[in-house]
């Protein structure tokens, strides 16, 4: 909770990006990938050297980095479909022990590859049953192969919709797809956001989160969330501007709003992505940012009130998926980490095996 405020971040997941989990050549690309380009968007003090990173992170570790170095309350973990990595890179195993641990504290999605047909919805049925109904689903535009990468589109019919509307009918109320940045070097054809249009036409009763929304193919991100609502933003990576780029991120909300003006804000959710990202920075930054005149003045948008930092922050993504705020809020508030947390946010990566290499 930030100034009363509650805080759902809406992607969270423990990274396994040892080398010995690379499924085939494309694991190397990817992890580097990853490595380097959170490294990159962290500020001084809260970045994890690549010997430190690359490795298997543990759920106790994200929890703790979430719940005890930041001011986050509830967190979504995600299942990472991620054929590069042996366990997809965060594993449904990581997955079900956070929503066994603490039930209070984490919402889970279930995440399979869309390409694998009949096998990627009995992989659904495992996880919905495992994970105790999971109300969202991860999905990323690509399927990772021991030669090639290949790539879908949320408007196809044979290989998205019937994973739509499997997932509708046993009760998943949100559809996450990674989009706008891809995970390694692959075609960024798929990471486009305008098949989603058809997708959220054509399956109204379903929400529809673009994972990394402004990151890239902003103004078409835009128009997509003033003209569907059941299309929303998930701010991962471009939260991370808020710290160290914080005039690029003035640019990038600016942008998100041109289009819906004030409504845009209630279709945008907070997101950091830990373990990748530290989660506290940003989260401090979003909280203190401001338009600039000059910014407001270009963009023709109003200034970005409490109000909409509060809704973005936990309201919307508590209105989507229908969660009682303060009800779990009271759950928690006598649990581990509220109880470590009273001496007051812990230092960056102090509760995690990386503590004392960050940079």
């Amino acid at each position: 909770m930030i100034e009363e405020v509650p805080v759902i971040d809406a992607v969270v997941h423990a990274y396994n990006i040892d080398p010995s989990n690379f499924a085939n050549k494309w694991g190397r690309p990817s992890a580097e990938l990853v490595t380097a380009s959170t490294y990159a968007a962290q500020i001084p003090g809260y970045r994890v050297p690549a010997n430190e990173y690359m490795r298997d992170w543990s759920i106790e570790e994200t929890a703790s980095l979430v719940f005890l170095e930041s001011n986050t309350d509830l967190a979504v973990h995600h299942v990472l479909p991620v054929g590069a990595f042996k366990d997809g890179m965060a594993s449904v195993e990581k997955t079900h022990e956070a929503i066994t641990r603490w039930p209070d504290r984490f919402i889970v999605y279930a995440g399979v590859d869309p390409m694998a047909g009949q096998a990627a919805i009995d992989e659904f049925d495992r996880q919905f049953e495992l994970l105790g109904n999971p109300p969202g689903l991860k999905l990323y535009p690509n399927s990772w192969r021991d030669d090639d990468v290949l790539g879908w589109k949320m408007d196809d019919p044979e290989i998205a919709f019937p994973i739509f509307e499997h997932a509708l009918n046993r009760g998943v109320k949100t559809v996450a797809i990674h989009k706008a940045v891809p995970l390694g070097p692959y075609a960024m054809e798929h990471y486009r956001v305008d098949d989603i249009d058809r997708a959220a036409m054509a399956f109204p009763d379903l929400n529809f989160e673009i994972v990394h929304g402004g990151s890239a193919f902003i103004e078409e991100t835009a128009w997509q969330i003033a003209r569907f609502p059941n299309v929303f933003v998930n701010l991962e990576i471009t939260c991370a501007m808020a710290a160290i780029k914080p005039r690029m991120f003035q640019h990038a909300m600016a942008s998100l709003l041109s289009v819906g003006g004030p409504y845009a804000a209630q279709q945008i959710v907070w997101g950091t992505g830990a373990m990748a990202y530290h989660p506290h920075p940003p989260l401090e930054a979003f909280w203190n940012f401001q338009f600039d005149q000059d910014v407001m003045d270009q963009y023709g948008v109003p200034q970005f009130t409490r109000e909409m930092k509060a809704a973005v922050l936990s309201g919307n993504y508590a209105r989507i998926m229908e969660i009682d705020v303060a009800e779990r809020l009271e759950r928690i508030a006598d649990d581990e980490f509220s109880k470590a947390k009273k001496e007051g946010i812990a230092p960056p990566y102090s509760t995690t095996r990386s503590a004392g290499t960050h940079e």
